[in-house]
């Protein structure tokens, strides 16, 4: 299994979400794209064995992945304060890959029904998929 997590800004939400996977033993080959190197670097120190950093990371890496992993800005362009490019965005609403996007409000995207929670919560749900 190959799991994509895609962050921006510092890489908090990235860092935490591979540090769940790591502390999970999920069995995967977990890559870590970084809109910039500060958030590849959070994320490489959570534990990724991969990482990259940029708009052709996250393309190139869209395509091969089973599961893409993040906040839901990154389905969106322009958002993260514009690090998400529209050609990040399609390349990951296009690939064929599971999205687990955890709600965000710093992402400017709500959902209707959907419940404020802590992320914990959210990282907890997100590796409990991964496991069944």
């Amino acid at each position: 299994m190959r799991i994509l997590v895609v962050d921006g800004q510092g890489g908090g939400l990235g860092k935490a979400i591979i540090e769940g996977l790591v502390r999970a033993k999920i069995e995967a080959d977990i890559i870590a794209v970084g809109t910039n190197a500060i958030a590849t670097s959070a994320m490489i120190k959570a534990g990724a064995l991969h990482a990259a950093t940029g708009e052709n990371a996250v393309v190139y890496n869209s395509k091969k992945a089973d599961y893409i992993l993040g906040a839901m800005g990154i389905a969106f362009a322009n958002s993260m304060q514009g690090e998400i490019t529209p050609l990040m965005a399609t390349a990951i609403g296009e690939s064929d890959a599971q999205k687990v996007l955890i709600p965000s409000v710093k992402c400017g995207v709500r959902v209707m029904g959907l419940t404020e929670r802590p992320l914990s919560v959210y990282i907890d749900e997100l590796i409990a998929l991964l496991q069944s």
